[in-house]
């Protein structure tokens, strides 16, 4: 298996897409100034106790404030809480954290009323994104993730992951955590450490103190509440850092700066393999180059075809998402029946294990799979499913099939379900159901091209149209394309335009998108709406 990372880095927003044999199996598309991140760190003040919940709200910034349960509080809260006065209480001189005492832990069972106060300091990270109407979910234990480490400050024990396997290497790496780790941390081995040097070990955990350093100073100098101390990496660098193994083989950005961000970190993190990052220069939106905008457009949606006309109908509702497979228009014969019905749940297992990474869906899944009369078809569904989610990153948990011939599978849940509107409002009629005949929409466009070259004065930009409205525009030796870059352009034969018409597939079928040198969109709707 292959794998190649697309990052499309856009204005106001950025996507990345995750290909498995050129399959598109994750995506994440979130608005580029986002504040909120799993991972992020804050000195925070809490706002509000709640006995009944054994729960506190804590203000973090947003709209909503933060839950942070007693559970939550984190075994070492007490000495969190001594720290964090040492070091809040001497601007000048930084609290050697080698020096902080260890306390007792948190007794499991308590009420927080008897921890927290209104108005108090606390440290706190954020575990779960806003979701729905809920704010963010918030722990008081601190980690840093790194490439093959995590770091606890306030832990005590060096764990190896369960997938390594073999009892000698877990007990080398725990050796040699436990010669490198500082004082009053403790250390989780990630499994792609297995078979490390201690070298490459040492510099994951040099970067990781560093990280801790650098909000221990952040928290000392902050005058406000709340503050962020800690920002996780970028999207694009994060997913990097869980995801990156040898069977990359590109990774593709197209925006310079991101590019010099991605392989600044895999160069950090793997030096020779430094050449698979590659910047995008195509004048085709980079998605489509790629064909992740079609995987994208029949990915999304209420409807999912797959093999043969089956096909998945996936809701959602405030209490779990709903799963129904249907055979669609495949052969229903009577000798047949079993054998069909086997064939396409088995196509909706291998979908629907896609699916779930694809759409990031989390919590209480339900699956209503066809019917099977024996229960070795039923078995072989089961094992198929569990099969095809060893590959989720994320904590799963898959019951078989009930009496009724339904699936339960509950998947971690820390942001939002991905969900992509595929559907396209006319960009022309704006939803009222009428629009001018079609065949004055190149008339249209060209006004556009006129007043942006005539009036503006903007001689170098990209006009984006749908591939069908492009292959029209570029028919011919003559074409419409040619005549407005003459009319409009250069005006010199054979000399190089000044602007450009390109296919994207991302538009409805009369929409298009004026971007300018610099990648910026061109708001044309102004002029539009005077036409």
């Amino acid at each position: 298996m292959t794998s190649e990372l697309i990052i499309d880095v856009r204005e106001k927003e950025i996507a990345i897409a995750l290909l498995e044999d050129k399959d598109l199996v994750e995506y994440q598309n979130e608005p580029r100034d986002a504040s909120f991140s799993v991972g992020n760190i804050y000195l925070a003040k809490v706002k509000k106790i709640m006995p009944g919940l054994n729960a506190s709200f804590v203000n973090v910034g947003y709209e909503r404030d933060a839950f942070l349960h007693y559970l939550d509080l984190g075994i070492p809260y007490y000495s969190y809480e001594r720290w964090l006065k040492q070091v809040t209480s001497d601007r000048k001189n930084l609290f050697p954290f080698d020096k902080a005492s260890k306390m007792p832990d948190l007794p499991k069972e308590g009420s927080i009323a008897n921890i927290l106060t209104v108005g108090q300091d606390v440290l706190v990270q954020i575990v779960k994104e806003p979701i729905s109407t809920k704010g963010p979910r918030l722990t008081g234990e601190i980690s840093f993730a790194g490439r093959y480490l995590v770091l606890m400050p306030f832990g005590d024990k060096v764990s190896v992951s369960n997938k390594i396997k073999s009892g000698q290497e877990r007990s080398r790496l725990k050796q040699m955590v436990h010669s490198i780790k500082p004082k009053n941390c403790g250390v989780i081995v990630r499994t792609v450490a297995e078979g490390l040097r201690i070298e490459d070990i040492q510099e994951d955990m040099s970067q990781l103190i560093g990280r801790w350093e650098d909000v221990q100073r952040r928290i000392q100098k902050a005058t406000d509440r709340p503050q962020l101390v800690f920002e996780e990496t970028s999207r694009a660098v994060a997913m990097l850092r869980d995801l990156f193994n040898p069977t990359y083989e590109n990774v593709w950005v197209n925006d310079e700066a991101v590019y010099e961000e991605v392989k600044r970190y895999v160069e950090m993190i793997a030096p020779e393999r430094a050449s698979i990052v590659k910047l995008y220069n195509g004048k085709v939106p980079i998605f489509d180059n790629f064909n992740v905008t079609k995987q994208v457009k029949s990915g999304f949606g209420k409807t999912v075809n797959y093999k043969h006309g089956a096909y998945l109908i996936i809701e959602h509702t405030e209490a779990m998402h709903v799963v129904d497979v249907n055979s669609g228009n495949r052969s229903r014969g009577t000798n047949e029946q079993e054998a069909n019905a086997l064939d396409v749940n088995l196509g909706a297992a291998d979908e629907l294990a896609r699916q779930l990474r694809l759409r990031d869906i989390g919590g209480i899944i339900i699956v209503d799979f066809i019917d099977m009369n024996l229960a070795e078809d039923r078995q072989m569904l089961y094992e198929r499913m569990c099969k095809n989610m060893q590959k989720d990153r994320a904590r799963h948990n898959i019951l078989p099939l009930s009496k009724f011939g339904l699936m339960q599978i509950t998947r971690q849940r820390v942001r939002p379900a991905m969900n992509v509107r595929v559907e396209e409002t006319c960009p022309t009629c704006m939803g009222k159901g009428t629009i001018k005949s079609s065949l004055l929409f190149t008339d249209t466009l060209e006004q556009k091209i006129a007043y942006l070259t005539q009036k503006v004065g903007e001689k170098h930009f990209i006009l984006y149209v749908h591939p069908y409205v492009a292959s029209f525009i570029n028919k011919g030796l003559w074409s419409i394309k040619r005549q407005w870059q003459l009319k409009y352009g250069s005006g010199i034969p054979f000399l190089a335009p000044s602007f450009d018409i390109v296919p994207s597939q991302d538009l409805a079928f009369l929409g298009y998108k004026f971007v300018n040198k610099n990648h910026e969109e061109i708001d044309m709707t102004q002029e539009t709406d005077g036409e």
